[in-house]
């Protein structure tokens, strides 16, 4: 079994000093942002921001496919208004080109929000005319949409939605999902009581074949909250034993494994303690 585990680093100072910071929590997959995360426009990547990149990657022994970026909080590719919508989308745009510039093959984001203003179908449709539009100006990255825990007017909450936006994409090969472990308890799918059938209907429905990544994040909020707030591993309501299981289960290997836990000094701790339940 080979789990790639590894945590969302900071890139302040640029996005050079994300491997560095990866490296030294003892990682083997990480993620990070290509820009400020909270500003619409950022300046383009520097050439030399690139090359060392790319350097410090090949340096600390970092494989593109374990690397998961993640784009603005901002963007909302669901946008019930035109102008929100091309807003988003032309930010979005620029983050894959961002991945394309540093090697990188995946880019996960937040599929979006309806804002009460628009059905969940529309919605859902609108954000794969987005993805639809981005990859057929992009090449070799792959749109990988995350789970949410259903806060406000997210989509994204239920398989079926993840399902329903991939089902419209074009190009298959280059879309996938990311399951966040808090988001999908908040969202009411008991992955500690039901373990196997939740899983099971997450392959019935979408498709471990989608499964590009994951975010490892024990949660604060009860099951079927949809409130999202992750807790540090084993001290959340996801508890010990299912990070054992988890460890232990091979639909997991060969992809980023990323811990977004609140308190970073612990990381290092973090990834320890997960590779000892392998």
């Amino acid at each position: 079994m080979k789990k790639y585990i590894g945590a969302h680093v900071s890139a302040s100072g640029g996005v050079e000093i994300a491997p560095v910071n990866a490296h030294e929590i003892g990682a083997n997959a990480f993620a990070l942002f290509t820009k400020n995360q909270r500003q619409w426009v950022a300046k383009p990547l520097t050439e030399e921001s690139i090359r060392e990149f790319k350097g410090n990657c090949e340096k600390f022994s970092f494989d593109a496919r374990y690397i998961l970026p993640h784009d603005s909080y901002l963007i909302n590719l669901g946008h019930p208004e035109e102008e929100g919508l091309e807003k988003s989308r032309a930010a979005f745009l620029d983050e894959m080109q961002r991945c394309e510039q540093l090697g990188l093959q995946l880019l996960n984001f937040h599929p979006g929000s309806h804002l009460n203003k628009i059905s969940v179908e529309e919605c859902l449709d609108k954000v794969a005319e987005s993805i639809n539009i981005t990859l057929d100006k992009t090449k070799g990255v792959t749109a990988v949409i995350e789970n949410t825990a259903g806060q406000g007017s997210n989509v994204g909450n239920e398989f079926w939605q993840l399902k329903h936006i991939i089902d419209r994409v074009e190009d298959k090969s280059r879309v996938g999902v990311c399951l966040d472990t808090c988001h999908t308890y908040s969202a009411g799918y008991d992955i500690v009581g039901e373990y196997d059938k939740v899983f099971r209907e997450f392959d019935e429905v979408v498709g471990f074949n989608y499964l590009r990544g994951i975010h490892l994040n024990d949660t604060k909020k009860a099951l079927g909250s949809h409130v999202d707030r992750h807790d540090s591993i084993g001290k959340g309501l996801l508890g010990i034993d299912f990070f054992k299981r988890f460890m232990k289960d091979e639909r997991f290997d060969n992809i980023p494994i990323i811990l977004e836990t609140p308190d970073e000094t612990l990381w290092a701790e973090e990834i320890k303690l997960l590779r000892s339940f392998e």
